[in-house]
């Protein structure tokens, strides 16, 4: 089987010759280690191609770049018809840092209401096509729906404090806010499911102490049920990074509608373990994120936790990932180690 390959039966429910082993596009430098790697079936996680592109017919964007102290800075704005929007990033290599936010004060709530409200989306399948063409079958492309609207709102848009100070003096705005988000997703699900993308994430990095299990079930897990009944009416799946704490939402995720539960990240990173997990979410893939904690440890701890996620899958469906990053020193070794452990349990199909 090819990499991709392997990764789809998997997510299908579809018998395999070994756990698939993937990585994220931007954790993956070039190099012998890199080619003999994807030899040994590594498949790469590439995010860069949308199925969907954005207009904004009464909104523009602007950026400007400059460098303060010998460090870069990009400054964006946002005119609306209700007045200018600006936040301030940090490049930091594959990401950025958002150091002011979109968020102002309550002035903004009408800016973003019409900013969002003006978005009008079309599908743009050609580059997606083109570049499964081109990136061949080590490489799978996966499509993204957006964040789901509360978390947007509370750390895209506002940052935890300040949500706090607003979800306690002015909730109504922010319910105004979360309705025309739900508005546009919706016209987006049918989109992305009618895509050549096979899969698709939605929301994520959610953090129990911060959403709550009451919001998570008002505000998060709905959108998830219906945008995975789209994509399920054209054969497609749906998943979410939840890669932090789940024991509080556990129950509410097993009947969400996802089909993949993707960076899971096992104890000791977070507080469920891989057999919690199976059991909680018996009908889903656990796309994991392999340990972080683990990283640091020795190629010996790194061959036995692999052979432990592998033990532990069973019948069960599971994809071992790398969605963090590895110590420069460390990510060629521990690789080629979960690789070999990966490759020592072959079943035939």
């Amino acid at each position: 089987m090819t990499p991709r390959k392997r990764v789809e039966a998997v997510l299908r429910g579809e018998k395999i010759d070994k756990i698939p082993f993937t990585i994220y596009e931007n954790k993956l430098p070039q190099c012998s280690v890199e080619r003999q790697l994807r030899n040994e079936g590594l498949c790469i996680v590439n995010r860069r191609y949308p199925v969907f592109k954005v207009i904004s017919p009464n909104v523009s964007h602007e950026s400007h770049s400059y460098t303060e102290n010998g460090v870069d800075f990009i400054r964006h704005f946002i005119k609306t018809p209700y007045g200018e929007l600006t936040y301030l990033v940090k490049p930091a290599g594959f990401t950025s840092w958002t150091m002011e936010k979109i968020f102002k004060g309550p002035d903004d709530y009408k800016k973003l209401y019409a900013m969002i409200d003006d978005q009008r989306y079309e599908p743009s399948y050609e580059s997606f096509l083109k570049a499964e063409e081109e990136l061949g079958e080590d490489v799978i492309l996966r499509a993204g729906i957006g964040s789901s609207p509360l978390h947007q709102i509370m750390i895209g848009w506002m940052g935890v404090e300040t949500f706090a100070i607003e979800w306690a003096e002015r909730r109504d705005e922010i319910e105004k806010l979360v309705e025309v988000q739900v508005k546009k997703l919706r016209q987006i699900y049918e989109i992305v499911a009618r895509s050549p993308a096979l899969i698709a994430n939605f929301g994520g990095n959610e953090t129990g102490n911060v959403m709550g299990r009451e919001r998570f079930e008002k505000y998060v897990l709905p959108h998830h049920k219906e945008a995975s009944e789209v994509m399920h009416k054209y054969g497609k799946l749906l998943g979410c990074h939840l890669d932090g704490n789940n024991k509080i939402w556990a129950d509410l995720v097993a009947e969400s509608g996802l089909d993949y539960i993707e960076a899971f990240s096992p104890y000791p990173d977070t507080d469920m373990t891989m057999e919690e997990a199976f059991s909680a979410w018996q009908d889903k893939v656990l796309w994991i994120n392999f340990p972080s904690a683990v990283q640091v440890s020795s190629i010996e701890e790194i061959e036995k936790t692999t052979q432990y996620l592998i033990d532990a899958a069973k019948n069960y469906r599971l994809i071992i990932g790398i969605t963090e990053d590895i110590p420069e020193d460390r990510w060629q070794k521990n690789l080629l180690a979960i690789s070999r452990v990966i490759n020592k349990n072959i079943n035939p199909v």
